[in-house]
C-alpha cells in the first residue's frame, strides 16, 4: 500500500536536487566547490533513504549501507544509488514473510520517491562469500558506509570484510581489471568521444588507486598516500586539480544529458563546453571557426594525460611497497639503474643536473635488453623536469643527435615514442607536436585526436618491419623487408598530420615543419627530400586509388610522374596504408587495400618503362582468363559469343579472374531475356562480389542500388559496362552490415532477391529513411558536387562529397536515372561517416549547360536533405 507521505518526500527531494544541479552548472570554468556539491547530493539522498527506512519500520537489528560509488559519499547527478540491506547472520527471508514484505516495501518506496537505486539484501556471511567470488563486489563493499540502522552490525561487517580481503590478490585483480578496461578503450584517453569515467586517465583510474591504498593499508585518501611517501605534495595538488576538472565535466555531462552519460559524445560536447563559458570563435588567420567543444576537449585531454602519468607513478610505488624484495637495483651507468625491468634514475635531480639524460632515457629503453618501462621514480623525475625542456634544450646538438638515434634504432621505436608522449617529453622536444596534443579532428572518419592518430600510424609503419606481424599485411611486409632506412618512414609518420589545426593546408604546413627538422638535425639531402615529399603527398595515393579511374593509362602516368621513382612510390604506399589503418577501425577494408595495391603495381610498371598499350593489356587479360577457363573445364571457344559483344574498355577494367568468372556463368546466356545475377565471396577477402547481366535501361544502376540499400548492403565499388548488344554487365563489391554466419546463405539471398527485383521492373521506390548518426549531426558536412568533362571530352566525371547516411548512393542514382545518365564507373569511398564518391557518366543532357546546372543543383539538394 502506497504511503501518502512519499509524494511529498519526492517533491522535496527533486526541488533540493534541482537547486544543487543549478549550483553545479553555475561558476563557468571554475572547479572550486565541485566536490562539496557532489557530497551534498549524496547527503540529500542519504536523508531521503533514512526517511524511507523509518517509514518502512524495519527492525533495528538491520543496517542500511551505501556501497560502490554512492559509498564514497560523492554522488553524481544521475548515477545509480547502490545500497545494501545488511541482515544479521542467520536471517532467513524465505521463512520470514513479514520482514521480506517490509524490505520489499522499502525498496519499492525508494523508486516511488525518485531514487534510482541498485539494491541487494544479504547477511554478512553472504556478503563475504560474494566478495571472495567477485572482485567487483569486493570493491563495492570496500567503499561502503553506514546510512542508518544497526552500527554494531555494520562494524561486524567491516571486520569480516577486512579479514576476507587478501591485499596481494586484490592488487593483482584490480591491476588486471584496469589493464582490461584500458584495452577496451584501446589504451588511449585520446579518442574523440572519451568516457570520462572509464577511459584511461578517467575517474576510474583515480578510484583504483584509492581502492588499492585502502586494501593494502597504505592510505584511503590522497593526503594519506602522500603521508606514506607514495606521492609528493605537488603531485597530490595536481591530482586533486585534475580530478576536480574531470568530476565537473562528468557532473555537467549528466545534467545536460538528463541521464547517466559518462561519454563525452559529440552532441553533448558543445553544451557542456558552453557551460564552461567557451565559445565558438574564428581565430585570427584561420578560415574556419574553432569550436567551443575543442577548448573543452583540449582541457579534458590534458587533465586525463596528467591523471594517467600520476596514477602510473602511484601504481608503481604501491607495487614496490608490497614487493620490496623484487625491486633490487642493477647499475647501468652513473645516471641509471635497472629495477625489476624498469629504468630507475640514480637520484631525483638527474634530469635537472644533466638535461641530456632526458632523451637518453628513451634511447636506453630501446637499446638495453630487458627494460620494459620506467620506474615510479623516473616518471616522477621526468614530470618535475618539464621546466628544463626549453628552446635551448631543443636546439642542443647533443639532444638532436640523441633524438635521431632514438628514431634509427632497430627495435622499441613505437613504445619509446608512446612513453615520450605519455611523459610529455615528445611534445616538449618536438614543439610542433605539442600543438596537436589533444587536437580534435572534425572530419567524421578519425576517431582519435591528432597526436594519438600519429602514434597509431607510427605503430602501423613499424609493424611492416616486424616479422611477427607479416601475416597482417603480407605485401607491405614484403616491400618493407627490402627498405633500407625505416626511420625515414617513422619520421614521415610523426610529421604527416602535425600541421593540423593551424588554419591552412596541413600537408604543406607539415612539409615545411619536417623540412626545418631535417635541416636542424642534419638529415642528408636525399633523405630529407623524400621525407618532405611523403608529408606533402601523404593523401595523394588514397585519393587517386579511391576516386580516379585507375584503368585509364593517363591516370597512372600522371601519378607516376608525381611520385618520380620506385623508392618514392614504395615509401608513399607504405605510409598510405599505415595512415588509413590509423584513422579508425571502420575505415579500412580489404577492398581499399586492393585498390591501393593495384595502383602501386600499375605505377611500378609505368615507372619501369612499360607504358601501357590498351590493346596489348586487353589481350594479356584475355589469355590469363582463358587459362583459368581451361582449368575449370570450360568448353573450347565457349567464350567467343560473349566476348564478341564486349569492348576493350571491359577487358581493361576487369581483372582476369573476374573475366573468367563472368564467362563461366554467361557464355550460354548471351542475350538472355531474364536478368542473371551471380554472387561470390569477394576476392579482396571481405563482403561479396555481385555480377548483374540484363538488358540495359536508364534506371538500372539506380534499381540495383535501391535493392542493396533496402537489403542493408553498402556498395564499395561498381564497374558498369554496356555491351555492344545493349546488355549491361555490371560488377559490384558490397559488404553487409548484418551478415549471416554463412556466405552461402548470403549469396543465395542476393541472387534470388536481386533477380526478382530487376525482373519485376516496378517504379523506383523512395529511399529508406533512417536516423542520421550522432557524429553527422554534430559535425555536418557541407555537400559538394563537381561535374566536369574528362580529359578526352567523351565522358563526364562526377565527384560528390557529403556526410554518409543510409540510402545516400541510391538517392544519387535516382537523380542520375531521372536525367537518363548512364553510369560507366562508380568509385565509392566511405571515410568513416563521410563519403567521397566518383562516377564516370554518359548522357545527352551533359552536353547542355543548363541541364548540367540543373543536375548539379538537384544533386546538392538530394545530398543535403535528410530525415
Amino acid at each position: 500500500m502506497n504511503d501518502p507521505r512519499i509524494p511529498q518526500l519526492r517533491e522535496q527531494y527533486q526541488a533540493r536536487r534541482a537547486t544543487l544541479f543549478e549550483a553545479i552548472m553555475a561558476g563557468g570554468s571554475s572547479t572550486r566547490g565541485i566536490q562539496t556539491q557532489l557530497r551534498k547530493l549524496s547527503t540529500l539522498a542519504d536523508g531521503l533513504l533514512r526517511d524511507l527506512w523509518h517509514l518502512a519500520e524495519l527492525p533495528d537489528q538491520l543496517s542500511l549501507v551505501a556501497v560502490g560509488g554512492f559509498g564514497r559519499g560523492k554522488l553524481f547527478p544521475h548515477s545509480d544509488i547502490d545500497v545494501l540491506v545488511l541482515l544479521p547472520d542467520g536471517t532467513d527471508l524465505e521463512h520470514d514473510a513479514p520482514l521480506r514484505t517490509r524490505i520489499e516495501h522499502f525498496i519499492g518506496s525508494c523508486w516511488d520517491a525518485g531514487l534510482e537505486i541498485g539494491s541487494s539484501v544479504r547477511t554478512i556471511v553472504q556478503c563475504i562469500t560474494e566478495a571472495r567470488a567477485d572482485v567487483t563486489v569486493q570493491t563495492a563493499m570496500l567503499e561502503s558506509r553506514r546510512i542508518t540502522g544497526s552500527a554494531p552490525l555494520y562494524r561486524q561487517f567491516q571486520g569480516a570484510l577486512d579479514q576476507a580481503i587478501s591485499p596481494d590478490a586484490f592488487v593483482v585483480a584490480k591491476v588486471l581489471e584496469m589493464q582490461q578496461r584500458h584495452n577496451k578503450y584501446e589504451n588511449t584517453a585520446y579518442s574523440l568521444e572519451p568516457n570520462c569515467k572509464e577511459s584511461p586517465g578517467g575517474l576510474r583510474d583515480l578510484q583504483t588507486i584509492i581502492w588499492l591504498g585502502r586494501a593494502t593499508g597504505l592510505g584511503d585518501s590522497w593526503k594519506a598516500l602522500a603521508a606514506k611517501g607514495l606521492a609528493t605534495v605537488y603531485e597530490v595538488r595536481n591530482l586533486k586539480r585534475n580530478e576536480d576538472l574531470i568530476c565537473l565535466i562528468r557532473a555537467r555531462l549528466h545534467i545536460v544529458a538528463r541521464r547517466r552519460e559518462d561519454r563525452l559524445v559529440f552532441d553533448l560536447q558543445t553544451p557542456v563546453a558552453e557551460s564552461f563559458g567557451f565559445k565558438t570563435e574564428t581565430p585570427v588567420g584561420h578560415r574556419f571557426p574553432k569550436r567551443a567543444s575543442e577548448e573543452l576537449m583540449k582541457r579534458y585531454y590534458w587533465a586525463a594525460k596528467a591523471v594517467a602519468q600520476l596514477t602510473q607513478i602511484l601504481l608503481l610505488n604501491i607495487d614496490e611497497r608490497l614487493h620490496p624484495a623484487s625491486h633490487s637495483l642493477r647499475r647501468i651507468d652513473d645516471e641509471f639503474y635497472e629495477k625489476a625491468g624498469l629504468i630507475e634514475v640514480a637520484d631525483d635531480e638527474v634530469y635537472l643536473r644533466n638535461p641530456h639524460a632526458i632523451l637518453r632515457t628513451f634511447l636506453l629503453y630501446e637499446t638495453e635488453p630487458g627494460l620494459t618501462d620506467l620506474s615510479a621514480r623516473t616518471f616522477r623525475a621526468l614530470y618535475h623536469a618539464r621546466r628544463v625542456m626549453t628552446a635551448s634544450f631543443r636546439r642542443d646538438p647533443v639532444n638532436r643527435a640523441t633524438f635521431m638515434q632514438i628514431l634509427q634504432q632497430p627495435q622499441g621505436i613505437t613504445h619509446a615514442m608512446r612513453l615520450m608522449n605519455q611523459t610529455s617529453v615528445l611534445g616538449r622536444y618536438l614543439w610542433p607536436f605539442r600543438r596537436i596534443v589533444g587536437q580534435m579532428q572534425h572530419d567524421l572518419f578519425h576517431v582519435y585526436t591528432v597526436d594519438q592518430h600519429i602514434l597509431m600510424v607510427l605503430r602501423n609503419v613499424r609493424r611492416f618491419f616486424m616479422a611477427e606481424h607479416a601475416h597482417e599485411y603480407p605485401y607491405c611486409s614484403q616491400l618493407a623487408a627490402g627498405w633500407d632506412k625505416p626511420w625515414i618512414l617513422y619520421l614521415a609518420a610523426l610529421f604527416h598530420d602535425i600541421g593540423k589545426g593551424r588554419g591552412g593546408d596541413h600537408s604543406e604546413i607539415g612539409a615545411a615543419e619536417v623540412k626545418r627538422f631535417c635541416r636542424d638535425h642534419r638529415v642528408a639531402k636525399e633523405d630529407a627530400l623524400l621525407v618532405e615529399f611523403l608529408v606533402r603527398e601523404h593523401l595523394t595515393m588514397s585519393q587517386v586509388a579511391q576516386k580516379q579511374d585507375t584503368s585509364d593509362p593517363e591516370v597512372i602516368a600522371a601519378f607516376a610522374q608525381r611520385v618520380h621513382n620506385e623508392r618514392y612510390l614504395t615509401a608513399l604506399y607504405l605510409l598510405t596504408v599505415a595512415d588509413i589503418r590509423g584513422t579508425s577501425p571502420k575505415v579500412w577494408n580489404g577492398w581499399k587495400g586492393k585498390l591501393l595495391e593495384d595502383l602501386y603495381r600499375a605505377t611500378l610498371r609505368m615507372l619501369g618503362g612499360r607504358a601501357p598499350d590498351l590493346a596489348a593489356q586487353a589481350e594479356i587479360r584475355k589469355r590469363e582468363a582463358l587459362v583459368m577457363l581451361a582449368l575449370s573445364a570450360q568448353p573450347h571457344e565457349s567464350h567467343k559469343t560473349l566476348w564478341d559483344t564486349l569492348g576493350v574498355d571491359y577487358f581493361m577494367r576487369q581483372e582476369a579472374a573476374d573475366i573468367a568468372w563472368h564467362t563461366r556463368h554467361l557464355s550460354r546466356q548471351v542475350g538472355s531475356s531474364t536478368p542473371i545475377v551471380r554472387a561470390r565471396q569477394s576476392l579482396a577477402g571481405e563482403g561479396l562480389q555481385v555480377m548483374v547481366y540484363t538488358p540495359d535501361q536508364p534506371d538500372l544502376f539506380a534499381r540495383i542500388c535501391g535493392y542493396f540499400d533496402r537489403a542493408g548492403f553498402s556498395i564499395l565499388d561498381a564497374r558498369v559496362h554496356t555491351a555492344l548488344n545493349r546488355y549491361a554487365l555490371d560488377t559490384f563489391q558490397v559488404i553487409a552490415t548484418n551478415a549471416p554466419q554463412s556466405y552461402r546463405e548470403l549469396i543465395n539471398l542476393v541472387e534470388s532477391e536481386l533477380s526478382r527485383t530487376l525482373a519485376e521492373a516496378k517504379p523506383l521506390p523512395e529511399p529508406v529513411q533512417r536516423r542520421v548518426s550522432r557524429r553527422v549531426k554534430s559535425f555536418p558536412v557541407a555537400p559538394r558536387v563537381l561535374l566536369r568533362p574528362d580529359d578526352k571530352g567523351q565522358r563526364w566525371l562526377l565527384s560528390i562529397s557529403a556526410a554518409d547516411r543510409a540510402g545516400l548512393l541510391y538517392t544519387v542514382a535516382r537523380v542520375l536515372a531521372r536525367h537518363q545518365l548512364s553510369v560507366e564507373l562508380a568509385k565509392i569511398s566511405t571515410l568513416g561517416e563521410r563519403v567521397e564518391d566518383s562516377f564516370l557518366l554518359q548522357g545527352p543532357e551533359l552536353q547542355n549547360n543548363v541541364s548540367q546546372i540543373a543536375i548539379e543543383t538537384e544533386l546538392l539538394w538530394a545530398l543535403a536533405a535528410h530525415p
